[in-house]
C-alpha cells in the first residue's frame, strides 16, 4: 500500500493510530481470522490489512487492542450478530508438544482416578481441525440455534448462516437423540474448495484469503446468509455441550451416535488402549496431513469412558480428560537487527528481537520474543546475530539459538535496562520469601507508568473483566490521553469528567454522535453491577487472574467478606490472618502476597474506595443449596482408599464446599483416612466434625 510507513519505523503514537485504523477496516471486510501485514505490498486487499495488523502488534505488543482482529476463536462478533450464551462453556484444551507430555497425560489420569497399572485406559485420537468452532443446539431433534465459540461463555448467533451448511442437519436423523443437545464441531473449507474460492475471488478482482481457516471463519460470519450459502463450508461434529440426558457411555459411542444422527464425523477418529497406540496415530496423521484435503494442526486425545471424564472434570479453563498434541513448530533462520524493551500491563519488561523479515509457515515474521534477561544470557543473543526462530500457532515467535556465535565481529552483550523506558521508574527483579530472584524485571511505577496504566485500564473494561460493550482499547487510549480516565473509577464518572475537564459533550467528539455516546454511557451504567470474579480479575492484580478470581468468588461468595480478609492479612505482620486466604486449595502465597501489596498502596486504597462508591459487586455463584456440604470448609487428611485425594477435592468443590489444606477454627469437616496425624489432633482440639472416608461418601452420595 503506497505511502505506508514501514513497521520498524513507526513511532508508538503512529502504531497506536495504525492499529485503530486497521481494526476498523478489517471489521468492514468479510472475514474472521486476522494475520499479520506486509507493508511493502501495493494493493489494498484484505490479506495485506491482516498481515500489517499482526506485524505492528508483534512490534508493539503492549499496544495490542482488546478487540484485536488478530485473535482467532475467542473474539466476540461484529455488529449485526446477536449473542448466545453457551449452556456449557466451550473451553480450550491444554497442549502436549512431545511424546513425554502424552505419557504424562495418561499417567496423570491414572493418578487422579487411582487406577492400578494393569487397568486398561482407552483414549481416543482424532485430528485437530484448523477451522472455526461451532455449537448447534437441537430441541426434539430440530435445530434451534447456532453459535460461534466467542469468548467461551458467549458466542455470536450465526443460526441463519449455519442452516445453509449441507453438513448441518436441520432435523436430526434416526432416533435415540436427547430431547435437548448442544452438538459441537468445526467449520472448515477443504483444500481444493479453498483454491477454487481464491481463484474466483481473484478473477472477480476481490480480495483473496490467506488460508482456509480464515476463509471458513469469514464465510460463516457473513451478515447475509445467502453469501454464506455460496461458500463451500463443511462441518465435522466431534463433541457436545449441554445435554438433557446421557446418550452414550464412551466418547467412541457418542461420536458413532452423532454420525447416526446425520453429522459428518472424521474417518481418522479411533480409540487406543496404550500411549504407543496414540503416538502411532499421531505420526500417521503427520504423514497423512498433506493429503487429507483439509488443514489440521495437531491431534486431540480424549479419555474414552464418559464416566471417567465426569470424574476427571476440569481444571482452570480446560478439561483434565483431553489434550491437544500439537504438530512441531515451524522454524527459520534470520538476523537480529535490534533488541527493544516493551513494558506490559503488569510492569514486566520484555525484550523483543527485531528481525530481518522472513516467511515462516506462510506468515511474514519480523519480531520474536526473548522472554527475559536470563533467557538473553542463556542464549547469548546480540544485535547482528543470525538466529534460528520458531513459530507455533499464532503466538509471537521465539528465538531458539544463535547460529553464528563464533564470528569475530559480534556486538557487545545486551544488558537489560534498570529503569523503565516508559516512565523512568526503577525496574527491579523481585525476590521471593525463599530468596529466589524473579526471572523478569518489573517497573515499580504502577499506575504512574503510562504503559501499565493504559493496559490495566484496557484490561478492566475488556471481555474477561467488566466486558463494557463499545468501550475498547481505542476509547481507553483516547480518554487517557485527554486526562479524563486515569483510573478504573473514572470509567463510571466519564460523562461528568468530560464536562469538568472543559471538553464539549462526548456526542460532539469526532467519531461519536448522539446515539453512540448514549450507547456508551448506557453500557457503562449496565456494568455498575459486576460479578465478584470479573471485578477482581479486572483489577489486574499480579498473580490474581481469572481462575484465581473465580476461586476466591466461589469460596467467599460475598465481596465484603473477601476484602475484609485481604485487609486483615495486610495488617497482620505475623501472617496469621492470611491463612484465611492461603488455606484455600489452589491459592498460593504469590497471589496472597500480591493482594496484600495491592491493598497496602495508598493510591490503590483511594481508588478502591472511590470505585466501590460507583459500583455494586454481586455475590459469587452460591453453592448448590441441595448439597449438604455447600459453603462448608472441608479438609482431607490421611490415606484415602476409595478415591484419590485429587478426586476427593474435585468432588467436594463441585458440591460447593471450600477445600482447605489446613485445619483452623473456620474448618467445618475433617475427612480423616488411615494415618491421619496432626490435622486430626488439631481438629479434635477445636471441636471440628471428623468423618471417616466412608462417612464422607455416604454424606455426598447421590448428589
Amino acid at each position: 500500500m503506497n505511502g505506508e510507513i514501514a513497521v520498524e519505523d513507526l513511532s508508538e503514537d503512529q502504531a497506536r493510530k495504525e492499529l485503530a485504523r486497521l481494526a476498523t477496516e478489517i471489521k468492514l471486510a468479510d472475514a474472521a481470522y486476522y494475520v499479520e501485514d506486509d507493508p511493502h505490498l501495493t494493493d489494498a486487499d484484505y490479506d495485506a490489512l491482516r498481515k500489517r495488523n499482526l506485524a505492528i502488534e508483534a512490534a508493539f505488543p503492549h499496544l495490542k487492542r482488546s478487540d484485536s482482529p488478530s485473535d482467532a476463536v475467542g473474539v466476540m462478533g461484529r455488529d449485526g450478530f446477536g449473542k448466545i450464551e453457551h449452556g456449557v462453556p466451550m473451553l480450550s484444551l491444554d497442549n502436549a508438544f512431545n511424546d513425554e507430555d502424552v505419557h504424562e497425560f495418561v499417567a496423570r489420569i491414572r493418578r487422579f482416578l487411582g487406577l492400578p497399572e494393569d487397568q486398561r485406559v482407552d483414549v481416543t485420537a482424532e485430528p485437530k481441525i484448523d477451522g472455526l468452532s461451532l455449537s448447534l443446539t437441537y430441541e426434539n431433534g430440530v435445530l434451534q440455534k447456532a453459535a460461534t465459540r466467542g469468548d467461551g461463555r458467549v458466542g455470536e448467533d450465526v443460526t441463519a448462516n449455519a442452516r445453509t451448511l449441507d453438513d448441518v442437519p436441520n432435523q436430526l436423523a434416526g432416533d435415540g437423540w436427547p430431547s435437548k443437545i448442544e452438538v459441537r464441531g468445526e467449520v472448515y473449507i477443504g483444500s481444493d474448495d479453498f483454491a477454487a474460492l481464491n481463484a474466483a475471488e481473484e478473477a472477480a478482482g476481490r480480495k483473496t484469503y490467506m488460508n482456509p481457516r480464515n476463509a471458513a471463519a469469514g464465510g460463516l460470519r457473513q451478515k447475509d446468509p445467502a453469501v454464506t450459502a455460496k461458500r463451500p463450508l463443511k462441518f465435522f461434529a466431534y463433541a457436545w455441550g449441554e445435554v438433557s440426558e446421557a446418550f452414550a457411555e464412551t466418547q467412541n459411542g457418542a461420536v458413532t451416535a452423532l454420525a447416526k444422527w446425520g453429522f459428518q464425523t472424521n474417518d481418522l477418529f479411533d480409540s487406543h488402549d496404550s500411549v504407543d497406540g496414540l503416538l502411532a496415530a499421531y505420526r500417521d496423521m503427520i504423514e497423512r496431513r498433506a493429503a487429507l484435503g483439509y488443514d489440521i494442526d495437531g491431534v486431540v486425545y480424549k479419555v474414552d469412558r464418559l464416566d471417567w471424564q465426569e470424574r476427571l472434570g476440569f481444571v482452570s479453563r480446560a478439561p483434565r480428560w483431553a489434550i491437544a498434541h500439537k504438530f512441531p513448530a515451524e522454524k527459520a533462520v534470520t538476523t537480529i537487527e535490534a533488541i527493544d524493551i516493551q513494558v506490559g500491563r503488569t510492569g514486566s519488561l520484555t525484550p523483543v528481537a527485531r528481525l530481518r523479515p522472513i516467511t515462516v509457515g506462510g506468515v511474514v515474521v519480523s519480531n520474536a520474543t526473548l522472554h527475559n534477561e536470563e533467557e538473553i544470557e542463556r542464549l547469548d543473543v546480540r544485535v547482528g546475530d543470525q538466529v534460528e526462530i520458531q513459530r507455533a500457532g499464532d503466538v509471537i515467535p521465539q528465538v531458539l539459538r544463535v547460529t553464528d556465535p563464533d564470528r569475530s565481529d559480534r556486538s557487545e552483550p545486551f544488558e537489560m535496562p534498570h529503569a523503565c523506558p516508559e516512565c523512568g521508574s526503577e525496574a527491579v527483579r523481585e525476590v521471593d520469601d525463599k530468596g529466589k530472584e524473579d526471572v523478569r524485571r518489573r517497573c515499580t511505577g504502577g499506575l504512574i507508568c503510562p504503559a501499565q496504566a493504559v493496559e490495566r485500564l484496557k484490561h478492566f473494561v475488556s471481555r474477561k473483566a467488566l466486558d463494557i460493550d463499545g468501550f475498547g482499547a481505542k476509547q481507553i487510549e483516547l480518554f487517557y490521553e485527554r486526562g479524563i480516565v486515569k483510573g478504573p473509577q473514572h470509567v463510571f464518572q466519564l460523562e461528568r469528567r468530560v464536562a469538568e475537564a472543559g471538553f464539549d459533550p462526548l456526542s460532539q467528539w469526532e467519531g461519536f454522535g448522539d446515539v453512540s455516546a448514549a450507547k456508551l454511557f448506557a453500557a457503562i451504567d449496565e456494568k455498575r453491577e459486576a460479578p465478584f470474579g470479573r471485578f477482581l480479575n479486572g483489577l489486574g492484580i499480579r498473580h490474581v487472574g481469572q481462575t484465581t478470581s473465580d476461586l476466591f468468588s466461589r469460596t467467599f461468595v460475598k465481596w465484603d467478606e473477601f476484602w475484609r480478609a485481604v485487609e486483615a492479612a495486610r495488617d497482620d505482620p505475623d501472617g496469621v490472618e492470611e491463612q484465611a486466604l492461603t488455606s484455600i486449595d489452589g491459592i498460593g502465597a504469590a497471589a496472597v502476597g500480591s493482594l496484600k501489596a495491592f491493598a497496602s498502596e495508598p493510591h490503590n486504597q483511594e481508588m478502591m474506595a472511590e470505585l466501590l462508591r460507583e459500583m455494586t459487586i454481586l455475590d459469587g455463584e452460591a453453592p448448590a443449596s441441595e448439597s449438604p456440604v455447600a459453603g462448608k470448609t472441608v479438609v482431607f487428611t490421611g490415606s484415602l482408599e476409595a478415591m484419590t485425594r485429587d478426586e476427593a477435592k474435585a468432588r467436594a468443590t463441585s458440591l460447593g464446599a471450600k477445600v482447605s489444606g489446613s485445619v483452623s477454627g473456620r474448618t467445618d469437616i475433617l475427612v480423616a483416612g488411615p494415618g491421619a496425624g496432626s490435622k486430626l489432633k488439631k481438629a479434635q482440639e477445636l471441636g471440628v466434625t471428623v468423618m471417616t472416608e466412608a462417612e464422607w461418601i455416604d454424606l455426598v452420595s447421590g448428589l
